[in-house]
């Protein structure tokens, strides 16, 4: 049988520790092509380069996959591999390893789930992976297994149509993590601030701060289930259309 065809792309580019695990992981399930930015795009969303051009080059590293590097964004890379590169269409895409948390509200900042959300809309299968650990050297390893096998259920069990994986994973040691839990996204958002400063010709200049503000203690929120040893799976839309509330809001426009 023809192995299944795996897109892999990621926002923290190309050469990133967590984006060549991935790719080693995937390379013991199917044939691997990875389409990724040339240079760190952490935080882009769902952005496109319009303004500017694009290139590519192939590029040589470990492995039986083919690599390719673009100097774009992450949805960039989907729309580019899916239209230049592959010949067929993947079986699905999967985006990361992240250097850092994507739950919650972080979703919708992701450079890493924005691919995954991109290739949703192209109507493909996809999951975006986060690891809870910003460190360059992160320990993806512990974590292997749980990748290989919702990739391997997802390929065995096809998501709904217009729905994609946001996954996140503890910075925990592989026998101190519980198990998966599919989730719902916590209610919590970034409290933000800009430091100000001066710089040495005496202009003025800022710095994003601010902290973490988790205003949710479900059960079922993927923060608490992070918070308790376990893999969050939340599946995501990318309709954003408030379905509940369209018959109350037409009600008070149209009248």
């Amino acid at each position: 049988m023809q192995k299944p065809l795996i897109l892999v792309t990621n926002d923290d580019g190309i050469t990133a520790p967590g984006i060549r695990n991935l790719v080693e992981f995937m390379n013991e399930i199917g044939e691997v092509v990875v389409v990724a930015p040339n240079s760190p795009q952490s935080g882009k969303g769902h952005a496109i380069t319009i303004n500017s051009t694009l290139t590519f080059e192939e590029i040589s590293l470990d492995g039986p996959q083919t690599d390719y590097s673009l100097s774009g964004t992450p949805v960039d890379c989907v729309k580019f591999a899916l239209d230049k590169i592959l010949d067929r269409k993947p079986n699905i895409v999967v985006s990361g390893i992240n250097h850092g948390a994507n739950s919650s509200i972080n979703v919708i900042y992701s450079g890493t789930m924005s691919a995954a959300v991109e290739a949703g809309v192209e109507g493909l299968q996809a999951i975006g992976f986060s690891l809870l650990d910003f460190s360059w050297d992160a320990d993806f390893s512990q974590a292997k297994e749980y990748i290989q096998q919702i990739v391997l259920k997802t390929l065995e069990n096809p998501l709904p149509k217009g729905v994609v994986l946001n996954v996140n994973i503890p910075k925990l040691k592989k026998e101190e993590i519980k198990g998966v839990k599919v989730c719902r996204q916590a209610n919590a958002k970034w409290e933000e601030s800009f430091d100000e400063r001066t710089n040495p010709h005496g202009k003025k200049y800022y710095w994003l701060t601010g902290y973490f503000n988790n205003m949710d203690d479900g059960k079922d929120a993927d923060e608490t289930a992070l918070g308790e040893g376990y893999i969050s799976v939340v599946p995501v839309k990318f309709d954003l259309t408030a379905h509940e509330h369209l018959e109350n809001i037409g009600k008070v426009l149209n009248t």
